[in-house]
Order: C-alpha cells, then structure tokens, then sequence
C-alpha cells in the first residue's frame, strides 16, 4: 500500500474500554485481570504460551455454556489499579509486573505469565499501584 499523500478519515473506539469476543466455557468476572489468548480471545489471566495482556474486565460476563466468540466481555485497556500479590518492597516502582492468575501479580515472571504492566507505587507488600501496559 502506498504512503498517504491527504487526509484520510480513520474510524476509532475509545481506547479505554473495548469489548472483546471471550473463549469458550469460562466466565470472566468485573476486575479480573485477563489476557489475549493464543486464538484471539480474552479470557481470565493464566500462564499460557502465546497470550498477552489485555487488561481488567470491567464487567462480568458467563459464557460457561457457550463456544469461543458467543459473548463479549468490555475490557479496561489502560490505567493505574490497586493489585495485590505478594513479596512486593518500594523497589519494585518502575519495575514490570506479571499476572499469576486473574486477581494475583507478581514481580518474578512464572513461565508463560503475561508482563501486564509497571509498578508506579508502592503500598505495601502485598499491593501496589500498576499502570496497565
């Protein structure tokens, strides 16, 4: 494709909140941390190769019953949030954090965890404040 040579008109969401298709057979709880999987759908965070980040699930929705794609899930993509894990110390500002699971950080990345983002302030060692990559 050839570079722009006027303007062009781009459609745009908001690039806060999205709604994604979630996988098949789970349900993802408001304030969850969740992740991309490998096939392109959100799901709540875990150890898996291939996924990323997504962000927070800002609501609750239950496809238990249903195949990957039947329902979507409206995502938090960017901000700071008040996570909880363990072994945190004010050294860990600046520093990249992984999700164990979808309520639980880390500051040592497990095998296949997702960097979900950094820490910007320390509370204490079992919460800090992250700012979502």
């Amino acid at each position: 494709m050839a570079a722009l040579t006027e303007r062009k008109q781009v459609e745009e969401k908001d690039g806060v909140k999205i709604s994604m298709p979630m996988v098949a057979a789970d349900i993802i709880y408001a304030g969850a941390i969740v992740k991309v999987n490998a096939a392109g759908f959100i799901a709540p965070a875990s150890a898996e190769a291939g996924a990323v980040s997504a962000g927070i699930a800002y609501e609750t929705v239950d496809n238990s019953a249903g195949a990957a794609g039947d329902k979507s899930c409206k995502i938090i993509r960017k901000g700071t949030f008040l996570l909880s894990g363990a072994g945190f110390s004010q050294t860990d500002v600046g520093q990249s954090v992984y999700a164990s699971d979808d309520q639980t950080i880390s500051n040592a990345q497990g095998a296949n965890e997702q960097e979900i983002g950094k820490v910007v302030v320390f509370v204490s060692a079992t919460q800090v404040w992250v700012d979502l990559l």
